[in-house]
């Protein structure tokens, strides 16, 4: 079922077809509180009264001309400005800054929106996409993070180098944000069993909270997986991390009863707000994770 998911989120014919569909549409609303950010914005103020953070995302990737890259620029640029009240975290993707056209047309972006974050007294986190824009994302957020302090980057717990990455990037004292990974990836650059990517998570958790303890290190764990969260946290309990410096991560729609739990216990929770109307191949990606929520999609074809 996951290899089918990745398979039709890179289908061309059906990128172009099933956002039209109404089924579909209606399913996505699960995942998306609206395409505008207007939406996103509401669903993070309701989110603050319950203690849990936002973290926007404007869905997209692969832009093919410059032009549509600075819109996207502005577009978080006004994002931020317009959040200041629920001091909202941003999340973009390299390729939707240029990276497929520029590298330095895309870094003179980040630097433009790491500058507005500064601004606003927020973050920008830099997203993590497959594995051949891997080196040069890192590349990215190695150059800003030398000129930034509230900058971080996401990391892929199913790809082997990830080890070797949080390694080159301790000294820089970074904001890491563990996911599982999501691409279709190969078993020569990825693990592809969940029981090794779990096992991996963990073990990477384990070599970076010890950096958190010491304030060297900010890492968010997002994760729907509340078995490797608690996992997670009684590493975190044995080196006596307080609870608001462990962090969790987790999609809208998903386990929200969770993350206000977490919350209520003072953990620092976030909770990922998509937007936008380029939803489809980021949309099976997330059924991907999870197939269990192939049966959700299935309940909308009912009346």
């Amino acid at each position: 079922m996951r290899s089918l998911l990745l398979w039709c989120a890179q289908n061309q014919w059906l990128a172009a077809h099933v956002p039209r569909w109404r089924f579909a549409r209606r399913a996505v609303r699960r995942f998306l509180p609206g395409e505008g950010f207007e939406a996103a914005l509401k669903s993070a103020v309701d989110f603050k009264a319950k203690g849990v953070g936002a973290l926007f995302t404007l869905l997209g990737e692969n832009v093919t001309d410059l032009a549509d890259a600075n819109r996207v620029v502005e577009h978080y640029e006004e994002v931020l400005a317009a959040s200041a009240d629920v001091q909202a975290e941003v999340s973009v993707k390299p390729t939707q800054l240029g990276l497929d056209i520029d590298q330095e047309a895309a870094y003179a972006n980040l630097r433009r929106l790491a500058r507005a974050a500064a601004n606003a007294r927020s973050f920008l986190w830099v997203d993590m996409e497959g594995s051949a824009y891997t080196e040069r994302t890192l590349d990215l957020y190695k150059s800003l993070r030398a000129e930034h302090l509230h900058v971080g980057v996401a990391l892929q717990a199913y790809l082997h180098r990830t080890v070797s990455d949080v390694t080159s990037l301790l000294p820089l004292k970074p904001a890491i944000r563990l996911v599982k990974g999501a691409y279709a990836e190969s078993p020569q650059v990825a693990f592809t069993a969940k029981r090794e990517v779990d096992e991996n998570y963990l073990a990477l958790c384990g070599l970076m909270l010890p950096e958190v303890k010491r304030r060297n290190l900010r890492l968010v764990l997002a994760t729907h997986d509340t078995t490797l969260i608690a996992k997670a946290w009684r590493f975190a309990q044995a080196l006596a991390i307080e609870r608001p410096h462990f962090e969790v991560a987790m999609l809208y729609g998903i386990r929200t009863g969770e993350q206000l739990r977490l919350a209520r216990e003072g953990f620092t929770v976030k909770d990922l707000i998509a937007y936008g109307d380029a939803w489809y191949a980021w949309y099976l990606r997330r059924l991907a994770e999870r197939p269990a929520n192939v049966w959700f999609v299935a309940r909308q074809l009912l009346p």
